[in-house]
């Protein structure tokens, strides 16, 4: 059994979800894509990655999550379903580190449809050593390989990225990261709030385009006493997450077409890259 406990993010606001009904069901993450809950296909994807032992589903009812097509979550002893709170930093600090969710964690969310093993392999592999790591795709990769996609990017010298809804919670001391992370989660999808919370140097770096990805990366290190990486994977599915209706029929075409692009910034990052993923998948 894999060491990695796995949180799969599967909250919801207490007013009805008018995208979800629109697509038939109460809730985003019963969205079908290809005949299969969108939260089924995380959670399965997860588990199939061979770091992961067990999968924690945490949603502000979990038993409206067991319906057509995910009953087996419901039977699966590698799953638990908990209760979420009222924020995902206080859903996520609430469980990290217990008896149903113990360190090392790896979050993502019940939207994340195109998520696959070799991706969540990948980056566990790259995240290693770290008290915290975020997964992002850069935006050349994104547009290559899906053009048109519309996604929140944060620009760095060297490049724009998107965040891949991949977080590894590595150590206790990562604990420390959900706090700071309950001061901005509001804002993420804002850009400039986001980046300002980190201070000056990130904001001025950003706005700019002065400070590279890997720089702000040990400035916020320093600033907060946390071993922080941030890994750019090469997938361009892993950063196309479903909050739209422009997102669910993108991601059902790309799963209709079996369309996947890998992108790298160099041919010797893709071939690192794949080395360390099929060293963890194979050992």
């Amino acid at each position: 059994m894999g060491k990695w406990t796995a949180i799969v993010l599967a909250g919801e606001r207490p007013e009805p979800d008018m995208f979800a009904l629109a697509n038939g069901v109460p809730l985003k993450a019963l969205i079908a894509v290809d005949g299969e809950p969108m939260i089924s296909r995380v959670v399965r994807a997860v588990l199939a990655a061979p770091s992961v032992g067990r999968v924690v589903v945490l949603a502000q009812d979990p038993a409206r999550l067991i319906a057509a097509g995910t009953e087996w979550m419901a039977t699966d002893g590698r799953v638990t379903m908990l209760p979420a709170r009222s924020g995902i930093s206080a859903s996520v600090a609430a469980v990290a580190g217990s008896a149903e969710a113990p360190y090392p964690l790896v979050v993502t969310t019940a939207d994340h449809a195109l998520l696959r093993p070799e991706m969540v392999e990948g980056f566990l592999a790259a995240a290693g050593g770290a008290d915290v790591a975020a997964a992002v795709v850069e935006r050349r990769v994104v547009e290559r390989g899906h053009p048109g996609t519309k996604r929140t990017w944060l620009s760095f010298r060297g490049g724009k990225y998107s965040g891949a809804n991949l977080f590894a919670l590595a150590t206790p001391a990562s604990a420390r990261a959900l706090e700071i992370w309950s001061h901005v989660e509001r804002d993420r999808k804002r850009t400039w709030k986001l980046l300002s919370f980190f201070g000056p140097l990130i904001l001025i770096g950003a706005t700019t385009r002065t400070l590279s990805l890997k720089q702000a990366a040990r400035i916020v290190s320093r600033r907060f006493g946390l071993r922080l990486r941030v890994v750019p994977l090469p997938w361009a599915e892993a950063a196309i997450d479903v909050d739209k209706q422009a997102d669910l029929d993108l991601v059902r075409r790309i799963v209709d077409q079996g369309k996947v692009y890998v992108g790298a910034a160099t041919v010797g990052a893709m071939v690192r890259f794949t080395a360390l993923v099929t060293a963890a998948m194979t050992t």
